[in-house]
């Protein structure tokens, strides 16, 4: 019962800096900088639902991260106003998939910025396409995340480890946060190869 009251507790904290952050934005005139704090706010939403869906889980260790993932993406989707009829999604998610505290927050922010930059810049004003999402557990117990679009893809030289924003050292930082590994494909749409191995 103490562990169930500290994840609500937490997860009713993070949303109320999630709400102070709305309610500050009320008073940015600047467009970049309005979208820097709508970004941080979606951040904070994704790890307060890490949270929720631990406080309603039965092993309260563990969270069913398929389940989280459908939670997630629909927020996004409803966050950057999409147009279903424009930009389908496809899911195909392992419900054996099971993560921890420690695992989960970090897989949510890489999910997050990945299709957060899918929904962003793969499919300019017109394009219609489709984002995806697999997640597996081999048997090596190791998971594998790949998130893909069928956008306009990225530039030749394209090197997300040389770039300065915000997004790409996040996922960076928290694929080496979990000890993972990235490919990332960027020729016809593209397409992040995440692995790690489960604790």
């Amino acid at each position: 019962m103490l562990l169930k009251e500290i994840y609500h507790r937490v997860k009713n904290n993070l949303q109320v800096i999630s709400s102070l952050l709305n309610l500050q934005s009320a008073y940015i005139k600047d467009e970049h900088d309005l979208i820097i704090f709508r970004q941080s706010q979606q951040r904070i939403e994704s790890m307060a639902l890490v949270h929720e869906k631990l406080y309603q889980s039965q092993d309260l260790a563990k969270i069913n991260f398929g389940e989280y993932i459908r939670d997630l993406i629909a927020s996004l989707f409803a966050a950057y106003e999409v147009n279903e009829d424009a930009i389908a999604l496809k899911i195909n998610i392992d419900d054996r998939v099971f993560l921890g505290l420690d695992t989960a927050i970090p897989c949510s922010l890489i999910i997050h910025e990945l299709v957060s930059n899918s929904l962003k810049y793969a499919f300019p004003t017109g394009r219609n396409g489709t984002i995806s999402i697999n997640l597996k557990e081999d048997h090596k117990n190791q998971v594998i995340l790949v998130v893909s679009d069928d956008g306009i893809g990225l530039p030749s030289n394209f090197n997300f480890k040389n770039l300065a924003s915000l997004g790409w050292l996040l996922v960076d930082a928290l694929t080496n946060q979990i000890s993972g590994n990235i490919n990332i494909q960027g020729a016809m749409g593209v397409e992040f190869h995440l692995t790690f191995t489960l604790i």
